[in-house]
């Protein structure tokens, strides 16, 4: 049998978590970057979006975020954009909730952006809820 090398495995790696909970300084856009939030996961490294400026993207997750940054759909990230593609974009950064609705308040998001509806989307609303719930008389649960 081989001899272990290394200093441990999968699951050491899996321990590290590089200061989770420390508040960290907010990231606003440069030049060359923009605001989105993500609609879906495709998988490879890749996810769809919606930035700022009405434009979805296919979104590149870059190395140093793989497989440490988890991203799921409704949530905030920055995007470097291409000048050679303009229907591709790169995630630099992911905002937490907390900072999201920073950025929402200091008016970097605009107002009909929702933070924390997971996949709802850009401007969705939500029609039908009403008919979710269904109303029994007394009669017809005595009858069950």
């Amino acid at each position: 049998m081989p001899k272990n090398k290394g200093k441990g495995g999968k699951n050491r790696k899996r321990g590290k978590n590089e200061a989770d909970d420390e508040k960290r300084e907010l990231v606003f856009k440069e030049d060359g970057q923009e605001y989105a939030q993500v609609l879906r996961m495709l998988g490879n490294g890749r996810c769809e979006a919606t930035c700022i400026d009405g434009s979805k993207r296919l979104c590149h997750i870059r190395g140093k975020m793989h497989k440490k940054v988890w991203i799921a759909a409704g949530d905030i990230i920055l995007v470097g954009l291409r000048d050679y593609q303009d229907d591709k974009a790169d995630v630099i950064f992911k905002y937490m909730p907390d900072e999201a609705r920073l950025l929402k308040a200091y008016g970097e998001l605009p107002e009909n952006i929702r933070l924390n509806e997971g996949i709802g989307g850009l401007d969705e609303e939500d029609e039908g809820a009403a008919d979710d719930y269904i109303e029994f008389e007394d009669e017809d649960i005595d009858k069950i």
